[in-house]
């Protein structure tokens, strides 16, 4: 696999009128410690040693590709594209296009949130799954000509167009929109919605008004979470809002209320929950993962060495140096899941059938 070579200036954001407010912790840019109720998720039995033959085979030897579906995987965090870079949260149009490029000669193809925690990985042998994540339904992310197709100059017309140039990708995304200000709150949110539902983008949970989670009462907590879902299905019916992503990074003083709940106006069943930044996030199939708190990593692609500044550039480096964190490798097949047979023990019990070590 090719170096890590990114030409890019650093990334940066300042949250402005139009687009919403960027998610800016104190501490997004040190790796987020495991939360500490985060194994409850996770399965305690040891999956080691003995797994099920799986019912169907790869279509490729395993080993030949590499693969390794225990592996980690990128879950990548995008907030507005701006002329001048904007602060540390946003990007120049052309960092975010040199930033995909890289991506994708690299051997990594899109996926979306839900997907990835649903198990439901399909990606071409020997490539590695990456989540391209955006909040804040910002007008620099989408918005529609006059004819009515998405802007080319937006973050997904740029996506669209630079996977069209790779047979290995699909240009998908995961967008977690504030329903309060769609895209910039133009009277043409909705078709912008409807029209990234056509393309296959997932519309992701962003709360109705973008607030701290932490600093409202529970009834408060319902409505925001609530009322999104119901913007965004009275627009696309069957759109599945699944995932969420905590503005700010905050959870509830009631962490529960951010998974499922039921307010006057509707409910909501998050099986996914993002928080802003940290590092890559663990294999959907591996004991230790925990849907309800993925992290994410800031989008950064530059980075030359000294301090680690813990934004993309850095974490896609160390998965290629496959030291700690060793990147998830598809083998091909969404219904199997290969692995080196020395990584049994981190599997999930619940994914024995599916398992094919090597």
């Amino acid at each position: 696999m090719s170096a890590f070579v990114l030409l890019l200036a650093a990334c940066s954001a300042n949250p402005q009128d139009d687009g919403g407010d960027a998610d800016d912790p104190a501490d997004v840019d040190e790796p987020v410690d495991e939360p500490e109720d985060a194994a409850d998720a996770a399965p305690q039995e040891d999956a080691g040693g003995d797994v099920d033959e799986p019912d169907a085979e790869p279509d490729v030897d395993p080993a030949e590709v590499g693969a390794d579906e225990l592996g980690h995987v990128p879950v990548l965090m995008y907030h507005r594209l701006l002329d001048d870079g904007g602060g540390d949260f946003d990007l120049t149009p052309d960092e975010f296009r040199g930033e995909l490029e890289w991506l994708f000669d690299n051997g990594y193809s899109p996926v979306r949130l839900k997907d990835l925690v649903r198990g439901e990985v399909a990606v071409p042998a020997g490539r590695t799954p990456v989540v391209l994540t955006f909040d804040d339904s910002t007008r620099e992310q989408a918005r529609l000509t006059d004819d009515g197709q998405i802007d080319p100059d937006t973050a997904i017309g740029i996506l669209v167009e630079v996977a069209d140039d790779y047979d290995d990708v699909e240009p998908l995304a995961s967008l977690y929109v504030i329903t309060s200000s769609l895209f910039g709150g133009g009277s043409d949110g909705p078709d912008i919605v409807a029209h990234l539902h056509e393309l296959g983008m997932e519309l992701g949970n962003h709360t109705h008004n973008h607030p701290n989670l932490a600093s409202l009462q529970p009834d408060e907590v319902r409505y925001e979470l609530a009322r999104n879902v119901v913007e965004i299905t009275d627009i696309v019916p069957d759109a599945e809002v699944v995932t969420l992503s905590l503005p700010l990074g905050v959870f509830p003083d009631e962490r529960e209320l951010a998974a499922q709940g039921e307010a006057d106006v509707g409910s909501y069943d998050h099986q996914g929950i993002l928080l802003v930044g940290s590092e890559p996030a663990r294999s959907p199939f591996a004991a230790d993962f925990d849907p309800l708190a993925i992290p994410r990593i800031r989008s950064a692609p530059s980075w030359e060495g000294g301090e680690p500044d813990f934004g993309s550039a850095f974490w896609l480096e160390q998965l290629e140096q496959e030291g700690s964190y060793r990147r998830y490798v598809s083998d091909g097949n969404p219904d199997t899941i290969s692995f080196p047979e020395d990584r049994a023990d981190e599997l999930d019990p619940a994914y024995q059938e599916r398992a094919n070590p090597y």
